[in-house]
């Protein structure tokens, strides 16, 4: 099957050219980047030499439409909503990494970032979670693959919920990410200098757009509104997101008993590893694969329950878990080029 990579050279698409090269049903036929175009991909990036020829080229979705069966794009939010409106419109499916079809409100969308381009399409829209949508993303053709705190948060939080086992307001979210969530962008809070040694808080009090994000599927598995209260963190490292979610449960609630539950949810799922009893997830078990650990712990003293969880935010929290929905769209084995071993050390 032919597939695109448009706004290849960010991340996430050259996450994504890492894991396609590798993948024995889908064949690379074209790489997008408009500053990079004309350019050898392993020119651009000399950790893919030898692995494939092609060129990157300018975002030019009438000429790739014909060329290809399906396209990830890999662009800014706002400025990918174009070019799928125009794939779409091709007959081509698309998973877009972008923020644009997540929500599906055109009003909530408007009040984090603006106008929508293509608003007609967000009810139509399959968000990429498939531990929580896989029978909705098969044969889907497009496809929301969900950003990287709310797949952090979403896995570890969704079983109490979906249980009616925990209260629904005041919880909240602590996550702390590798700096390649940012994105590849000059930025004096980004250099190596400033971060470094360092550890802070950013867009604290409810101006992180993810936050709408985490309270519509929140929302939709408990039944009800749910409201998260949400501090991010940057990370001197270059991958991966370790989260905190602090909940209250409706009825006493022991740490073997709140594992159990996360056990039972996740019992069948090939990249959502329930730790062993007293273990805690850590970015070097995640780091360059598709896993998401995920554990639980009640402290019974304080009455709250405390979920935590790590994974790569390049590969579960963006280019792997695109490929996973890729998959599962296409009709192929759900782990397709998938089950890489974590990078360790």
């Amino acid at each position: 099957m032919r597939v695109a990579v448009i706004g290849a050279s960010g991340y996430t698409g050259l996450e994504l050219l890492r894991i396609l090269l590798r993948h024995p049903e889908f064949e690379i036929a074209v790489a997008t980047s408009e500053q990079r175009a004309g350019t050898r991909v392993e020119d651009a990036f000399p950790s893919l030499r030898g692995l494939t020829a092609l060129r990157f080229e300018p975002n030019d979705p009438a000429s790739i439409a014909g060329r290809v069966d399906l396209a990830f794009t890999a662009l800014p939010h706002a400025a990918s909503a174009p070019t799928v409106q125009a794939l779409r419109a091709a007959g081509v499916r698309v998973l877009d990494l972008s923020a644009d079809f997540r929500l599906r409100d055109a009003d909530t969308y408007r009040a984090w970032y603006g106008e929508h381009k293509a608003a007609e399409l967000l009810g139509s829209a399959v968000y990429g979670l498939p531990e929580l949508y896989r029978k909705a993303l098969r044969g889907a053709e497009l496809v929301a693959v969900p950003g990287c705190y709310p797949t952090s948060v979403l896995l570890p939080l969704i079983p109490f919920l979906r249980a009616g086992l925990i209260e629904t307001e005041g919880i909240v979210v602590d996550s702390k990410s590798g700096v390649s969530g940012a994105g590849r962008k000059l930025e004096e809070s980004l250099l190596f200098a400033e971060l470094s040694d360092d550890c802070r808080a950013y867009k604290v009090g409810n101006q992180h757009r993810h936050v709408p994000e985490f309270e519509q599927e929140a929302s939709a598995a408990a039944g009800r509104a749910v409201s998260i209260t949400f501090v991010p963190h940057l990370l001197p490292t270059v991958r991966g997101i370790v989260t905190s979610v602090f909940v209250r449960p409706k009825a006493a609630l022991d740490t073997d008993t709140a594992r159990d539950v996360l056990a039972n949810a996740y019992a069948q799922e090939r990249f959502v590893r329930v730790l062993p009893p007293g273990a805690t997830p850590n970015l070097r078990s995640v780091r360059g694969s598709n896993f998401c650990d995920v554990a639980a712990f009640a402290d019974e003293r304080n009455g709250t329950l405390v979920l935590l969880s790590a994974l790569d935010n390049l590969v579960k929290g963006a280019s792997g878990q695109a490929v996973q929905c890729a998959n599962l769209a296409c009709g192929l084995p759900e782990e397709l080029a998938l089950l890489e071993a974590p990078l360790v050390p």
